[in-house]
């Protein structure tokens, strides 16, 4: 299939895949779970009950550690007492004001939510015990510009178990890599709209090294939270939420604004739940309880289309009117499975496909994941923005065809006998899997099993399926693919529409 960047290479300057936002969790292992903890305090001598007043000088040095940073950098500390206000909108007012562009340039302090534990005496059991819970503290948020990340911010809550939040943008960590490489870049806001050289920077964006963000995130935690090595102890980083964005720079904003209308309006109304589990690498089955769906909004930025299922989703929208971005988003990297080893009860350790770890080491086979999410995604783009290869490719497979002397009939988007089968192909879990002829039996009920071997006979005749080895196994070719979709796109956006508007005679 001929994507939309090839389809177009005149009209477009570049492309980049990198990550974007990522929110990284720090906890410290011992204490971050009441069980941990209660051993902890056992292990100190300490009451259950004396866990308050045990916690309260560790909330006191946090303090004054940050009042000493303010200090040190000639920083006032703002408190922001209602929830709707964006912090990053302080922040950069700060920059402005302050004129700062490396090093702490603003800290924030709100009232907001953190886990907690509180002591129980179990009296059936006679065992005192802390209890995890939920209550509300002082947090400060430190907003600096790093070297190599760019502008971050770390939150730290001024009570135990002191689960730290770092943020950084892999946009600002690209920048800062190129600016290192000598290749010279624009940028607008958190994407680039050029690069002197987009196939080194997409090399240099595919050799993240975790290693060097992992000694980044320890030396944040020994400024900003160093309470946390009275515990002996060393923070474990995982991934809270991870963006991957995929930017196709174009020329000029005329050429983008003149396919993106079509593009969003047939993906509204093309894309379904098992299309989105495809782009996500997944089958969909009935026992998914999570939400799905799509969501179109327009925002300052541009027009943009969503769809979620459950904590994953993927967006395309036009920032800026230039750049077409296609961009996957994860608050749960365990959905995303790979092959690695896997630790067993029983001590033993094989390699099979299993989910991803939350820990930050993950990051790197993630990015392989999200990017070919993001291909899955303009696969499909390319292949519904492309009108005249497809209406071809529907004139050919509508007229009847002979093999070995025998005829076979087209096929037709308004037989309800078609429409059926194609739509039955088209799931994800057969784009991604395959499917075999009971597959199709069990999907298509009434259906006998020698009806099913003419189908398949049909479907292999007209080159919508290819069969694997010698398997019993299909798939749908490119054609089969692009058939499907320019087919409900013409039916669903033109010709039903049309004679909708048709008034009878």
């Amino acid at each position: 299939m001929e994507l939309l960047t090839e389809r177009y290479t005149k009209e477009i300057q570049g492309k980049t895949s990198c990550y974007d936002r990522v929110v990284i969790t720090g906890t410290i292992p011992q204490i971050c779970y009441a069980q941990g903890m209660t051993s902890y305090l056992y292990g100190k001598g300490i009451k259950i009950f004396d866990y308050p007043r045990f916690t309260e000088p560790y909330r006191d040095k946090i303090n004054e550690n940050a009042k000493k940073l303010a200090r040190d950098n000639n920083i006032e500390i703002e408190f922001v007492k209602k929830t709707h206000i964006r912090k990053e909108d302080l922040v950069q007012k700060s920059m402005e004001k302050n004129g700062k562009t490396s090093g702490l340039v603003h800290i924030i302090s709100a009232m907001e939510a953190c886990p907690t534990y509180k002591p129980y005496h179990n009296q059936i059991t006679n065992k005192t015990y802390l209890n995890g819970s939920q209550s509300k503290c002082l947090h400060y948020y430190f907003y600096f510009i790093d070297e190599t990340l760019g502008l971050m911010y770390c939150r730290v809550p001024t009570w135990c178990p002191f689960r730290l939040q770092i943020y950084f943008n892999g946009h600002n960590w690209l920048a800062s890599e190129l600016t290192k490489a000598g290749i010279k870049y624009t940028m607008l806001d958190n994407a680039f709209d050029n690069i002197d050289d987009f196939e080194q920077a997409q090399t240099i964006s595919d050799s993240l090294t975790i290693e060097t963000l992992h000694k980044i995130l320890d030396s944040i935690a020994e400024i900003y939270c160093p309470v946390y090595q009275e515990f002996d102890q060393v923070y474990h980083w995982s991934v809270m939420q991870a963006e991957y964005a995929t930017d196709i720079v174009f020329k000029k904003q005329e050429f983008l604004h003149s396919i993106y209308e079509r593009l969003i309006s047939t993906a509204i109304h093309t894309v379904k739940p098992e299309n989105i589990a495809t782009f996500l690498g997944h089958k969909l089955n009935g026992n998914y309880q999570d939400e799905m769906g799509n969501n179109y909004n327009i925002r300052i930025e541009g027009s943009r289309i969503k769809h979620t299922m459950g904590q994953n989703s993927i967006k395309m929208y036009d920032k800026f009117g230039k750049i077409l971005r296609i961009e996957t988003t994860t608050n749960n990297i365990s959905f995303f499975k790979h092959y690695r080893p896997v630790e067993h009860r029983d001590g033993t350790t094989t390699n099979e496909q299993a989910g991803l770890k939350k820990n930050i080491y993950s990051l790197f086979p993630l990015m392989q994941i999200l990017k070919s999410s993001n291909n899955r995604y303009l696969e499909f783009i390319s292949a519904i923005e492309d009108e005249k290869a497809g209406t071809d490719t529907l004139s050919q497979i509508s007229q009847k065809k002979v093999e070995n002397e025998r005829t076979y009939k087209g096929f037709n988007f308004f037989d309800k006998s078609d429409i059926s089968l194609l739509l039955t192909m088209a799931r994800g879990e057969f784009n991604i899997y395959g499917f075999r002829s009971k597959n199709l039996q069990k999907n298509l009920p009434g259906k006998s099993s020698s009806q099913i071997s003419r189908i398949l006979k049909r479907l292999h005749v007209f080159g919508l399926i290819k069969k694997i080895g010698k398997s019993y196994k299909y798939y749908l070719t490119d054609l089969g693919k692009s058939m499907i979709l320019t087919g409900l796109k013409v039916k669903n956006l033109v010709v039903i529409p049309e004679l909708n508007c048709m008034r009878p005679i």
